[in-house]
C-alpha cells in the first residue's frame, strides 16, 4: 500500500486541451509533504483526482459504448489497411463473454486508487501556505465531488460496493483493510450526502474557458440528479430479484421496502431535478437551438435543424453541456473512433476517408419516432403503409434522401432526429465541406452502402455492419484532406446535457405522482421542450391528433413508455442507453430482439433491404452488474461476489 500512495504522488496528470487541467509532473519521486508545499504542485495534485475520471466516448475505455446492443462491429475484424486493431476488448461483454476471473473494464482498483487521492487533498490542503481559505475551501468541494462520482461510478457497475468515508492509514492490519460490501441504500445516501457537501463551496461557473471541465455548482447538482434518479430506479430501489444477496454477516444488500419507501426515493428525485434545473437557469444553460445556427451559417430550414440536433451534443461546449469529460480531447482515440465508424463518402470532389467500421442495429433506428413525433405503429399516417416496401428519394427530400435513388419506405418521413443522428444507405450526410453557407442538395455529401456504392462492401471486414451509421457522433468539422489526412474535432465528452436533466425530471416526477400530478405541467413542459427543439409536436399534441390510442399519455404506464422511448431517441450513443435499460430492468426484453441490419452484401435495393440476423444476445440476472474479480474474492473472503457469477 505504501507503494500505491508513492505512485498516486507521482501525478499522472490529466489529459485534457485545456489550460488548467493539461498538468504534468515535476521530475523526480514525490511524497506527499512535497505535494501540499506550494499551491503550483497542489494544482498538480488536484488534476490527479480528475485524472481517474472514466475516458467516457472512447470505445477502449467506456464501458456503455461496444459493451451493450447500441452499436455493433464484426466478430474478430483486424483493420487491413492500418497497422492497428479495432478496440474490440468492451465488445466481448456485449457478446456475453464476461466472467469473474476474466473481468472486462474492471476499473474497480483504479476507482478506489481516485477515492484514497481525494480523500489526501482533502486532507492535506489546508497545509499549502500560498491559497486563500476560500480556493482551498473549493478544491477540497472538487475532491469530494470526484470521490461521490468514483463511488457511484463503482455503484453503476457492481451495485452495492465498500463506502470509503475516509481512506485507511497505510499500516493499517489485514483485517481492517477486508472490508465489506454496503447495502446499497448506504452506498446511494453516502454519495448524495458527498455531493451535498461539495455544493456549497462550488463556483456557479468557472472563471475562465480555461478551466472548462471543472466542477461547478450546476455539475453538482446535476450529478446529484442522475444520482437520485438511478436510486429510485427498479433496478435499485427495493429490487426483490436481488434479495438473495446477503453477505457472510447476513445482512441483506438490497434491502427489502415497502411501496412507500420506494415512492419517497422517487419523491427526493423530484426535488433534485428540480434543483438542479434551478441553477443550471442560473448559470444560463439553455437548450442549444437553431439561432444558434442562424448566426454562424445561411441554411435552409431542414439543414439547420440537423445542424442544431447534431451540435447539441458535438459542438464543444455548447450552451445546453452541464459538465464534459475533457479525458477524452486529447485522446487519440477520439480521431480514432471518428475514422472508423464514417462512412467513406466519395464523389469527384469528396473523399471522406471513413473506415465504416462500427455499426447501428435496426432495432435502435426502428425507436425513431416519425415526423409526427410517435412510434411508427401508433401513427395514423402509417396504417396501411408498408415501410419494407421501397421507395425513391424526391425533390421534396432531397436534403435528406438522394434525389432519385432508391431507398426503403421506412427511411422516409421520420422525424429530424432520424436524419440528424443516423447515416444510411442513400441519405444525406452534412460535414466535411469547406463552405456551409447556401448549400444546394448537390452540396451535401450522400451515403450509398448497397454492394457496389462507395459504401458498399469491399471485403470481408471493410464495409458497413447493419447499414446505418451513428452521424450523431462526428462533427461537421470533421475532415479528410487530399493529402490523406484525417482531421478530427475534438469536443469534451457531454456526461450530463440540459435535455438529460429535462428528461430525468420527467421521469422522476411520473414516478413520483403520475401524469397529472401537482408537478405534471412543468413535467410536460421539459418533455416538450425536448421535443420541440427536435422539431416534432408536443407530447399531447402528438397523440391527441396523430395516433391510434389518444390518450395514451394520462396514464402513468403509458407516459412512462413515452418518456423512455424519449430518452432512447435524444440520448441515443451518448452512452447513456446501456445504464437506463439496466435500471429500468428492460435489458431483457431488449436484448431479446436480437441484431439485425440490412443484407449489406446485396447489390439491388431489393436484395439488400432484407433484414438479416447479425448475432443474438441473452441478458440474465447475473447480467444486470459486474462480476467482482476473482483475485479481489480470494485476497478478501468479505466480500460476496455478484449473483449469478
Amino acid at each position: 500500500m505504501r507503494k500505491l500512495i508513492i505512485s498516486i504522488i507521482i501525478l499522472a496528470g490529466l489529459t485534457s486541451c485545456n489550460g488548467f487541467l493539461n498538468v504534468v509532473p515535476n521530475d523526480g519521486v514525490a511524497t506527499v509533504d512535497m505535494a501540499f508545499d506550494l499551491r503550483s504542485t497542489a494544482q498538480r495534485y488536484l488534476a490527479t483526482c480528475y485524472s481517474y475520471m472514466p475516458v467516457d466516448g472512447n470505445v477502449a475505455s467506456d464501458p456503455a459504448m461496444l459493451t451493450g446492443d447500441e452499436l455493433w462491429d464484426l466478430v474478430g475484424r483486424i483493420v487491413s489497411n492500418t497497422s492497428a486493431r479495432v478496440p474490440n476488448t468492451y465488445f466481448q461483454i456485449a457478446r456475453g463473454l464476461q466472467t469473474a476471473s476474466k473481468v472486462y473494464a474492471n476499473d474497480w482498483a483504479s476507482m478506489y486508487e481516485g477515492i484514497r487521492c481525494c480523500d489526501i487533498l482533502v486532507e492535506n490542503i489546508d497545509k499549502v501556505p500560498d491559497m486563500t481559505m476560500q480556493e482551498k475551501e473549493q478544491w477540497k468541494a472538487e475532491a469530494s465531488f470526484l470521490k461521490a462520482y468514483y463511488h457511484f461510478n463503482l455503484v453503476r457497475k457492481w451495485g452495492p460496493v465498500p463506502v470509503i468515508r475516509k481512506s485507511l492509514p497505510i499500516d493499517s492490519d489485514v483485517e481492517t483493510v477486508r472490508v465489506y460490501r454496503e447495502n446499497i441504500d448506504t452506498c446511494f445516501n453516502f454519495i448524495l450526502r458527498l455531493l451535498d457537501k461539495a455544493y456549497k463551496n462550488l463556483p456557479l461557473a468557472v472563471e475562465s474557458n480555461d478551466e472548462l471541465g471543472r466542477i461547478t455548482q450546476p455539475v453538482c447538482a446535476a450529478l446529484k440528479a442522475k444520482v437520485a434518479v438511478y436510486a429510485a430506479s427498479p433496478l435499485f430501489n427495493g429490487n426483490e430479484e436481488m434479495a438473495s444477496l446477503v453477505d457472510n454477516q447476513g445482512r441483506m444488500l438490497f434491502p427489502a421496502k415497502s411501496a412507500e419507501e420506494k415512492a419517497e426515493r422517487w419523491r427526493y428525485a423530484v426535488t433534485a431535478c428540480e434543483d438542479a434545473i434551478r441553477v443550471c437557469e442560473q448559470a444560463n444553460i439553455r437548450l442549444y437551438n437553431i439561432s444558434d445556427v442562424s448566426a454562424n451559417y445561411r441554411l435552409t430550414d431542414s439543414l439547420r435543424q440537423t445542424l442544431t440536433l447534431r451540435n447539441a451534443f458535438n459542438n464543444r461546449w455548447n450552451s445546453e453541456v452541464i459538465w464534459g469529460n475533457t479525458q477524452i480531447q486529447s485522446s487519440g482515440d477520439m480521431l480514432a473512433f471518428q475514422q472508423w465508424t464514417m462512412p467513406n463518402m466519395t464523389d469527384n470532389a469528396h473523399s471522406t476517408g471513413g473506415y465504416r467500421f462500427i455499426g447501428v442495429p435496426l432495432k435502435i433506428v426502428d425507436q425513431f419516432y416519425t415526423r409526427n413525433g410517435l412510434p411508427m405503429a401508433n401513427d395514423r399516417d402509417w396504417d396501411g403503409v408498408n415501410p419494407n416496401a421501397l421507395k425513391t428519394g424526391g425533390e421534396s427530400t432531397n436534403y435528406w434522401m438522394e434525389e432519385g435513388y432508391t431507398s426503403i419506405a421506412s427511411n422516409f418521413d421520420r422525424e429530424p432526429r432520424f436524419y440528424a443522428f443516423l447515416g444510411f444507405d442513400g441519405g444525406k450526410w452534412l460535414g466535411q465541406l469547406a463552405n456551409y453557407n447556401d448549400l444546394k442538395p448537390e452540396d451535401v455529401l450522400h451515403i450509398e452502402c448497397r454492394n457496389g456504392g462507395h459504401e458498399g462492401r469491399s471485403g470481408g471486414e471493410v464495409g458497413p455492419v447493419t447499414g446505418y451509421f451513428a452521424k450523431k457522433l462526428y462533427p461537421i468539422y470533421c475532415n479528410f484532406t487530399g493529402t490523406n489526412q484525417f482531421t478530427s474535432y475534438r469536443y469534451a465528452w457531454p456526461i450530463i446535457r440540459l435535455t438529460d436533466l429535462y428528461l430525468l425530471y420527467a421521469e422522476a416526477v411520473n414516478e413520483a405522482e403520475g401524469p397529472n400530478g401537482f408537478h405534471s405541467d412543468k413535467m410536460f413542459e421539459y418533455l416538450d421542450a425536448v421535443r420541440s427543439r427536435a422539431g416534432i409536436p408536443g407530447v399531447k399534441a402528438a397523440w391527441d391528433s396523430h395516433s391510434n390510442s389518444p390518450g395514451y399519455y394520462n396514464t402513468q404506464y403509458g407516459l412512462r413508455n413515452i418518456i423512455h422511448r424519449e430518452r432512447l431517441i435524444e440520448l441515443s450513443f451518448e452512452s447513456q442507453r446501456y445504464w437506463d435499460i439496466r435500471r429500468w430492468k428492460e435489458a431483457p426484453n431488449e436484448y431479446s430482439k436480437g441484431i439485425y441490419g440490412w443484407t449489406v452484401t446485396g447489390s439491388a435495393p431489393e436484395d439488400y433491404y432484407v433484414r438479416k440476423l447479425i448475432a443474438t444476445q441473452t441478458f440474465g440476472l447475473k447480467d444486470y452488474f459486474w462480476p467482482i474479480y476473482t483475485y479481489y474474492l480470494d485476497r478478501n473472503p468479505n466480500l460476496v461476489q455478484n449473483l449469478g457469477w
